[in-house]
């Protein structure tokens, strides 16, 4: 059996040990990599936002509200608050005519640590655009208008708008969900738990869809182009699925999730992934995947020394002197 373990390492012993999760698959199903953990039941939290936009782009909304690449993408990420997000968000909800009110995902500062400083510096409030899931509300919110919905109950498990989704997670995943596999997410949207291979499975319909046509292949290639051509709005600066995005010259779609799950769907050799950091740990996400990509060839040379100069794969302490590395095992 397949294990994978990341190291943190301080001096010359091992102080932290994360064990991670993976399942990786070509487009007709057939693995390449699995820690025989297919079967396990995991929440995949942000990282399955571009199945939850579906419904948005279908509803017409993008052409109704002339709505541009950048808000698309948007609706796909978990941003981090920096001040082109910000920008970007202000424009949508007001072509829209809501007030930041209306969006039901609650209130945090910018994941950014930079934007977040800069606004309690300047004594201004944080407010529901600033919330990372923001993109994918107001995407709900457009969607509910253009479908004539109701926008005080859109995030109910009954709401119109929520079954629209659970259809297109029915569809892709090729398995039913029921009120049983129902919580909420952080942002307080319907979340569903999903064995691990009906996220893979999900993944690989998801390629499909892009590169032929299908019944989704429309509002997927929108989606997912709309993410290629501006990374830095599914994510942020800094953030790892951005590097990905760029490292490899838009040939992978890749979105991260709370508690440790990153997924990738290469688009062009018709490979994804889905990996799950056992104790929920985000910090063994860049390292595994790097050594996933490397192991199954899925990055060449050249994008993996790209992304490589983007993230340090030693420790270092508050004076910025090393005190460690980490370390990837696979066995």
């Amino acid at each position: 059996m397949t294990k994978i373990h990341v190291d943190f390492i301080r001096g010359k012993e091992i102080e932290s040990t994360h064990q991670v999760k993976a399942l990786v698959t070509n487009i007709d199903g057939r693995i390449l990599l699995s820690t025989n953990n297919d079967d396990d039941f995991f929440f995949p939290r942000s990282s399955i936002k571009v199945f939850q936009a579906i419904p948005f782009v279908i509803s017409g909304a993008i052409k109704k509200y002339k709505l541009n690449g950048k808000h698309v993408a948007l609706a796909c990420a978990s941003h981090k608050g920096e001040g082109f997000h910000i920008s970007e968000l202000k424009k949508w909800i007001s072509k829209i005519k809501l007030k930041t009110k209306n969006l039901q995902c609650g209130i945090h500062g910018p994941l950014d640590k930079t934007a977040s400083e800069k606004i309690i510096y300047s004594r201004n409030k944080f407010n529901e655009l600033h919330n990372n899931c923001a993109g994918k509300h107001l995407a709900m919110l457009t969607s509910c208008l253009c479908n004539n919905h109701s926008i005080t109950n859109y995030l109910d498990f009954n709401h119109p708008h929520q079954k629209n989704i659970r259809t297109v997670f029915n569809k892709f995943t090729e398995t039913k969900l029921s009120k049983k596999n129902f919580s909420l997410d952080g942002c307080s949207a319907p979340q569903y738990s999903f064995r691990i291979k009906s996220i893979s499975k999900a993944l690989n319909n998801l390629i499909k869809c892009y590169n032929s046509n299908l019944e989704y292949s429309i509002a997927a290639r929108i989606l997912i182009d709309s993410t290629l051509k501006y990374p830095k709005y599914i994510g942020g600066t800094k953030s790892f699925d951005t590097k990905v995005i760029d490292s490899s010259k838009s040939k992978i779609f890749c979105k991260h999730g709370a508690e440790g799950v990153f997924l990738f769907a290469h688009l062009k050799k018709g490979i994804s992934g889905v990996i799950k950091v056992k104790d929920g740990n985000e910090r063994a996400i860049p390292i595994t995947i790097m050594n996933i990509f490397k192991k199954l060839k899925i990055m060449n040379k050249s994008e993996l020394r790209n992304l490589q100069r983007k993230e340090e794969f030693y420790l270092k302490n508050h004076a910025e002197k090393k005190i460690g590395y980490i370390n990837f095992k696979i066995i």
